[in-house]
């Protein structure tokens, strides 16, 4: 039996026929179709000439999976909960630490779902608690997963009564022992089962049982994967028109990599970088990185539309600069966030994606690379990188199947890479 992978975004519907041992058959997009996403589906599975295929879908339209993080203090809980969410497929809106004196900017992050942590087990409980308590009479709504000292769940649940409530095992169980998975598994409950409902991206009850999963997790599951396989660390750079995505994942067998303090697979969103809504963004940070001297970008980076398309070689240089700044700054602030830990040897394999590196000449390509390579921050993790391009926007795909068991499929697939 086929398999139809189905990436339903905020602006694109992108579908790909895998055959049962993993081959590409075809690819297909159709406009997203809110608000009966289904159509767009529909439309996708028509182009392909899909028959008899087992359907898997992930989706990150109506802005992905928000996040906000209420914990003890930054430097234990809060932090431990913020990366938890650097492998949850969610993009983080909002951190706070210590008790909550008010709610009035998580609220204004407009978060889907509130991850609540506190306290190691059987350790301290006031916060925990003080925070339940406010969470629950300011009335917030979003679902709550409650992944704090499990020696005062059930009293944080009562105190949570009349909230939608997910409790699950600490992330902090003692001091420097992170426990990822349970929370992470909550959280894409979570998404299944109450965001996805939420978004308004469909009338039928049939798109909420196709979804498995937020994109950004389907991603790095393929991302995992292809780390796994060749037991090093893989680098994925996914440079989009209002945001940039990294991608980060270490081997089990990655000598040197230690469990405490961070997930083996990472992932990190820059809101304010991206090739056309976000163009300004790249030209000012790089600026405050002092990777440009000057403001020349700034105008033609204002000027961007969501459809440009570089029809000079001026235009296209221009282009290309912009992708390259964005992929450097995005991975120098990715290894910030997870303390530069990608094991002893760097990257072995860095992969572009994006519309920009899909449709990059070979020249453009070296170009990047050449720059990348150059650069002194990131010139260590990347000595030994193989550099290559999602061309067929594979990786969301793999993750899919892999998610859904079909290992094997998964893993040819990735072969394209």
């Amino acid at each position: 039996m086929p398999f139809l992978c189905v990436d339903v975004g905020s602006t694109w519907t992108k579908g790909a026929l895998i055959s049962a041992a993993g081959e590409l058959s075809g690819t297909a997009q159709h406009a997203t179709t809110p608000p009966e996403v289904l159509d767009g589906v529909t439309a996708v599975a028509s182009a392909l000439g899909v028959a008899g295929a087992e359907v898997l879908v992930c989706s990150s339209a109506g802005g992905g999976l928000r996040l906000a993080v209420v914990g003890q203090e930054r430097l234990v809980s809060a932090e431990a909960g913020y990366r938890v969410a650097l492998s949850a497929g969610a993009k983080v809106v909002h951190v706070s630490a210590g008790p909550l004196s008010n709610v009035r900017a998580l609220r204004e992050s407009r978060p889907d779902v509130v991850l609540l942590v506190g306290g190691t087990d059987g350790g301290d409980e006031r916060v925990l608690l003080h925070n339940a308590r406010k969470l629950a009479t300011n009335r917030v709504r979003v679902p709550i997963v409650l992944a704090g000292n499990v020696a005062v769940q059930e009293a944080a649940v009562g105190l949570l009564a009349g909230c939608t409530v997910v409790p699950t095992a600490n992330v902090l169980p003692d001091v420097g022992e992170l426990n990822p998975g349970p929370a992470r598994a909550a959280i894409r409950d979570v998404f299944l089962r109450h965001v996805i409902g939420g978004k308004g991206l469909s009338r039928s009850p049939r798109f909420r049982s196709l979804v498995r999963t937020v994109t950004p997790d389907a991603v790095l599951a393929g991302v995992s994967r292809l780390a796994h396989a060749d037991s090093g660390a893989v680098l994925v750079v996914d440079v989009g028109g209002a945001t940039t995505d990294v991608y980060s994942a270490v081997s089990d067998a990655e000598p040197g990599v230690s469990a405490v303090g961070l997930p083996a697979d990472r992932r990190t969103v820059e809101g304010d970088i991206g090739m056309r809504w976000s163009a300004p963004g790249i030209v000012t940070e790089a600026l405050t990185e002092r990777l440009i001297t000057d403001d020349r970008l700034m105008g033609p980076a204002r000027g961007m539309s969501v459809d440009f398309v570089p029809g000079t070689p001026e235009e296209a240089a221009v282009d290309r600069e912009l992708a390259t700044l964005a992929t450097v700054l995005a991975i120098r602030r990715h290894l910030r966030h997870i303390d530069g830990n990608l094991g002893p040897r760097g990257a072995g394999l860095l992969i572009l994606s994006g519309g920009f590196f899909r449709h990059a000449t070979a020249d453009a390509l070296t170009e990047v690379e050449s720059t990348l390579r150059a650069d002194p921050i990131l010139r260590p993790i990347l000595r030994t990188a193989t550099v290559t391009v999602d061309r067929d926007y594979v990786l969301a795909p793999a993750g899919l199947l892999a998610d859904a068991g079909h290992h094997a499929a998964a893993d040819n697939l990735l072969r394209r890479l």
